[in-house]
């Protein structure tokens, strides 16, 4: 959906074209630059309630924040375990994979008897959605797949050609300042600390408050809560070590452990040792952002992809 026509959408919707010019030209102004019209406009939309509706094959960039009824294509990058859950609702299950074409890549969330076909798809097929929705996640954008969604595993005729190649860039530890983000590193792991486990919503991830036994998300209310963890590993590269976070999904993947297989070092802490002797001395390319740590006054790393030495990560361009 061009600018045009979702600015025609708002128009429909009461807004003079004054005071719209004006939001879009205030939110653009807000986000530095970093959004084009078209996506200042889907934010406008969503701001104001006014549901965008999108039925005509799209590419990932143009996925905003309050579409409904999209339909995309593209290549499946990577994919994530099922989990079950518990809720206030009952009983649920989620799931995730990350979806690209060459103009950008997006996280796909399954929810209940959708979630279950994760089982059929693979890396590398080419997958096409019809009616899903985009959510905002703290900044990051979601296609969310309901009951009514409808999921083509390598449609006849349809192909994706290219993934977008990222802007990462390559660096070395000395060279990492606490606002880098995308960036790749090429470690070796030197030391491996034990996992760290703690509670959080089932339904969204965020970490739970405890009181008097009972559990309550901020967002979902009182919950029963699944376990999450993070592993966190010292990474070195000639140049300087780093801390580096491994958050759940990153942790199964350097582990090379499914989700129950980590959960048991919480109960049997001891056989944990034996994981960490195989990892030191592994070389690791991690793609993540950089954090300051104010209370060590240190940089430290959060790893949102791992590679090991054997696996290849796409050329930079």
């Amino acid at each position: 959906m061009l600018a045009q026509q979702i600015k025609e959408k708002l128009l429909s919707s009461g807004i003079s074209e004054a005071v719209l010019n004006e939001k879009i030209k205030s939110k653009m102004e807000e986000l530095s630059g970093l959004i084009s019209e078209e996506g200042a406009a889907h934010i406008i939309a969503n701001e104001l309630g006014v549901q965008m509706t999108m039925s005509a094959t799209v590419k990932i960039s143009s996925l905003n924040p309050g579409l409904r009824n999209v339909e995309t294509l593209g290549k499946i990058m990577q994919k994530y375990e099922m989990r079950e859950f518990q809720s206030a609702r009952g009983p649920g299950k989620v799931g995730s994979f990350m979806l690209g074409d060459e103009t950008g890549v997006i996280r796909v969330v399954l929810w209940n008897d959708q979630a279950v076909k994760l089982e059929a798809f693979n890396v590398g097929d080419v997958l096409k959605i019809t009616s899903g929705y985009v959510r905002d996640n703290n900044g990051r954008k979601e296609l969310h797949i309901n009951d009514r969604s409808v999921l083509t595993v390598n449609p006849e005729g349809e192909t994706v050609n290219a993934v977008e190649k990222t802007d990462r860039q390559k660096k070395h530890i000395k060279e990492l300042t606490a606002d880098d983000m995308n960036v790749e590193l090429q470690l070796t792991l030197v030391d491996i600390y034990d996992p760290h486990f703690f509670a959080v919503c089932p339904t969204c991830s965020r970490r739970v408050n405890e009181s008097n036994g009972a559990f309550s998300c901020l967002n979902h209310g009182q919950v029963t809560p699944a376990i999450s963890y993070v592993v966190n590993a010292l990474g070195d590269d000639g140049s300087d070590t780093i801390r580096v976070a491994f958050w759940k999904q990153q942790a199964e993947h350097l582990l090379k452990e499914e989700n129950a297989a980590v959960l048991r070092y919480k109960d049997y802490p001891e056989q944990f040792q034996d994981a960490k002797h195989k990892l030191l001395g592994e070389i690791v390319k991690v793609v993540g952002k950089v954090r300051k740590n104010e209370m060590f006054d240190r940089l430290e790393f959060n790893a949102q992809l791992v590679f090991f030495n054997e696996q290849r990560l796409e050329p930079l361009s």
